[in-house]
């Protein structure tokens, strides 16, 4: 740890929470809570009140009383007959009272420009103007001369985002500052105590005095405003010029965002009234914020579940899931943005754009399972302040995300971003610390230091790091899934065998066999007849191509029998989830046609998932295929509850079929269409009932000619195992 970090640490440590004293704006009451005895009083309670401890205790005791009664929620009381903004809140066993003088100058209503403002907020606004006009506000609202907005970065540095003022102090417009400047425990105070006032850097503390030994505990003024603060903030505030000062947290979700500081060269207070409605701005302003982020993330999110949708569907026309990943490279990068991406399986490296060297990969995997980063999913912008300091990388890999597969295999999949050279302005210099007779001290210098900063990638969105989680659980579902499949395929091989071994015995000897003799004994028989006619020779081909046509037509029943007798999963199964998988993979096909999808909320069924997507894809692909010459094709997909279980529905307004033949539509390699008009082999719709049979359910088809058709398949509801 570097000495500058030490003296920090111990700046960090000082009980600011604790101080024993208050700024002399204000006065304290510290009262048990159970009869509002007094237990410490601050000094001046006099010059606030006009009146000592104990008489403003007996005049607010009958509102205390109801504000107990009532849940003891931080509220504002009236002293009868005096001129104080009363404030009271209970904490750490303890009744907190407040005193300040109430405001004696006419105050103008900010309601009007509180209303007009969350009006401008409720509108179509851009951040960085929703920024600039609560920063104008508060300046016309409270008369400081300068108002900043202040964000934080993941290392807690801040940055002035927007500001307003009247000139009278310097502009930090832009400029960025050390996260020494605000220590991790006074970013603890403002997210729980939003709002800070100091109006005078130059006061002196007021200190609290107990009135018994009861009340000699310290008190914890963590939501106290009049609390003293930090003599190094104080000096902090009179070396960049500033007298006075209010800060306002920017909470999202309840995590700091950032603050709105007020500052003036001279000492200036705000009245009560007014610090709340800057209060309600800021708070506005946090609800803005809090918006913007949330409708970024969802619609980054919406696009990130489009590519990881392609990803699954990679995956699953490969044999492996790494293999899935690697046919699918500009997805792969998409997914997190990422400049490249390296892929490590028990079969080996595969790597998609800017990838260090296969050794460096294995390298950087390994030192992440040594460092305890490989538990889950890991991310970082600077690879080199984690930790691993390797120049020969820092070209393509100063970022990373890292997801490991599997550890039994030591299967990975990382992503990589390169160094993105960044010139950052700060209002000092960062590295600078000040040190005299054994304590820290601020810097004293605000003036712009710009500094050039290396070995970090673009920073990952928080939705691209989600999208890699989820990514990361997709595949471990289809490798464990896949494990899972062939540890019972081999329980069941050997109670199968036999039945398959006669089954291909009798499909190869009885019939496969007899149609290659045809094909055989018509070829001699040609060669053989040299005088046959031409009308002859037609024939003997003829039964030779039918001959071969039987075989093939063999073979294909031979591959939809093994297909039919798979092990059968049983889980949950998301068909919406399904239904978009498909209808994604269709998007080539479709692209140049206008669709209209209607497709209802489908209710969860239990099954073999692959299988189900199966069905759902046989289905959607007819109806696509058989809308093809319409202008514009209407598909509708639903489901819904019926008695005993589940009934989907596929209806399209395409070619339709003679309801004649409907019986035939679900046999083998039975086809009511021509095979010149529409392709396909004439299995689906027996695969589709094949799957749903297995499943304990039951297919069904109607129709017309050029009126469409509609296919249904009902699942029965299954219990868990």
């Amino acid at each position: 740890m570097h000495a500058n970090d030490i003296d920090l640490d111990s700046c960090a440590r000082e009980p600011i929470h604790v101080p024993g004293s208050v700024q002399p704006h204000g006065a304290l009451l510290v009262l048990d809570p159970t009869d509002f005895r007094i237990l410490q009083v601050s000094a001046n309670v006099a010059d606030i009140a006009g009146a000592d401890a104990r008489t403003i205790a007996t005049v607010l005791s009958p509102q205390l009383a109801a504000w107990k009664a009532s849940g003891a929620a931080p509220a504002r009381l009236v002293a009868e007959g005096y001129a104080l903004d009363v404030a009271v809140h209970r904490h750490d066993g303890r009744v907190i009272v407040e005193l300040e003088r109430a405001a004696s100058e006419t105050i103008d209503d900010p309601l009007a420009r509180l209303t007009a403002f969350a009006q401008q907020m409720a509108g179509n606004i851009e951040l960085e103007d929703a920024l600039s006009a609560a920063a104008r506000l508060i300046v016309r609202l409270s008369n400081f001369d300068r108002a900043l907005v202040y964000r934080f970065d993941p290392d807690w540095n801040g940055h002035v985002v927007a500001e307003a003022g009247n000139g009278a102090l310097p502009s930090y417009l832009d400029l960025r500052f050390p996260a020494g400047d605000i220590p991790a425990q006074a970013r603890d105070l403002y997210r729980l105590n939003p709002l800070r006032l100091i109006p005078n850097a130059d006061y002196r503390p007021v200190p609290l005095h107990a009135l018994d030994e009861e009340g000699l505990a310290p008190v914890d003024m963590t939501f106290t405003q009049i609390r003293s603060v930090s003599p190094v903030h104080l000096e902090y505030m009179r070396n960049m010029g500033t007298l006075s000062s209010m800060s306002i947290s920017i909470l999202i979700d309840g995590r700091l965002w950032g603050l709105v500081a007020c500052h003036s060269s001279k000492p200036h207070i705000v009245p009560v009234r007014v610090r709340d409605a800057c209060n309600f701005i800021v708070q506005s302003l946090a609800m803005q914020i809090g918006a913007s982020s949330r409708a970024q993330t969802a619609a980054i999110g919406v696009e990130l579940g489009r590519l990881h949708a392609k990803l699954l569907a990679s995956m699953a026309d490969a044999d492996r899931w790494d293999e899935g990943l690697a046919n699918a490279p500009d997805t792969l990068l998409a997914l997190t943005r990422a400049s490249g991406a390296a892929i490590l399986s028990q079969n080996g490296f595969s790597r998609v754009g800017d990838v260090p060297d296969e050794d460096d990969v294995r390298r950087l995997t390994q030192w992440l399972s040594e460092n305890g980063f490989a538990a889950d999913i890991y991310a970082t912008d600077c690879l080199a302040a984690a930790g691993f300091d390797d120049s020969s990388v820092a070209e393509t890999a100063c970022g990373i995300i890292a997801c490991r597969i599997s550890e039994s295999d030591d299967n990975w999949l990382v992503w990589f971003r390169p160094e993105v050279i960044r010139t950052v302005t700060w209002g000092g210099d960062p590295h600078k610390v000040v040190q005299e007779s054994g304590r820290i001290h601020p810097r004293k210098s605000f003036e712009a230091w710009r500094e050039s900063v290396r070995e970090r990638s673009a920073p990952w969105h928080e939705a691209e790091i989600g999208a890699a989680h989820d990514l990361r659980a997709s595949i471990v579902e289809i490798v464990l899934k896949k494990a899972e499949q062939l540890a019972r395929l081999a329980a069941d091989l050997q109670k199968s065998n036999k039945e398959l071994e006669a089954f291909s015995y009798s499909i190869s000897h009885d019939l496969r066999a007899p149609f290659r003799h045809i094909v055989g004994f018509s070829q001699l028989l040609t060669e053989r007849e040299k005088n046959l006619d031409e009308r002859s020779r037609h024939y003997l081909q003829m039964i030779s191509d039918s001959a071969l046509a039987a075989g093939e037509l063999v073979d294909d029943l031979l591959t939809f029998s093994h297909l039919g007798r798979a092990t059968l999963a049983s889980g949950k199964v998301d068909m919406n989830k399904l239904v978009e998988e498909v209808r994604l993979g269709l998007a080539e096909e479709t692209r140049d046609r206008t669709i209209e999808w209607r497709i209802g909320d489908l209710p969860m069924a239990r099954g073999d998932g692959a299988l189900l997507r199966q069905v759902w894809h046989n289905m959607i692909e007819n109806a696509v295929k058989y809308t093809r010459p319409r202008e514009v094709a209407r598909i509708d997909i639903s489901g819904e509850h019926v008695e005993g279980g589940l009934l989907y529905r596929v209806r399209d307004n395409g070619v339709g079929f003679d309801m004649a033949y409907q019986a035939k539509l679900f046999g083998v390699f039975q086809r009511l269409q021509r095979s010149e008009d529409f392709e396909g082999t004439g299995i689906g719709l027996a695969l589709i009932k094949r799957i749903v049979e297995r499943h304990g359910g039951s297919v069904d088809a109607t129709g017309a000619v050029d009126g469409g058709a509609c296919f249904t398949f009902f699942l029965p509801v299954l219990t868990e195992e």
